[in-house]
């Protein structure tokens, strides 16, 4: 089993920054890609970042596009998402997640395992 925990959230003004990380611990070697995803109140978990653990172009949401950065450590052990520009539309929980096997997925059906969510508020 792979086990997620993230971290960096909290409340942040508009147009200010946050970078969340994710320390990935367990069958490591079980990760190909990472994704982020997140979710507010009363709508759908939403794709938010992925990447290929490997290389490749990292996949972005649309309104993440020019915002947000992920990024990973080489050795699987921690993923990030570094946002900037914040808007209060980004206000959600933001979960990470781990997928077996290369290639980036925006279906939350296609990753395994979940961290707990990290709460971010942006206050306008």
């Amino acid at each position: 089993q792979v086990q997620l925990a993230e971290s960096g959230g909290g409340l942040v003004q508009t147009g200010g920054s946050l970078r969340l990380s994710c320390a990935a611990s367990g069958r490591t070697q079980d990760i190909h890609a990472m994704g982020w995803f997140r979710q507010a109140p009363g709508k759908e978990r939403e794709f938010v970042a992925g990447v290929n653990w490997g290389g490749g172009t990292p996949l972005y949401t649309d309104s993440a596009k020019g915002r947000f950065t992920i990024s990973g450590d080489n050795t699987k052990v921690a993923a990030f998402l570094e946002m900037n520009n914040l808007k209060p539309e980004d206000s959600a929980n933001y979960y990470c997640a781990s997928k077996w096997g290369y290639g980036i997925s925006k279906f939350p059906r296609d990753y395994r395992y979940w961290g707990q969510g990290i709460r971010v508020i942006v206050n306008s």
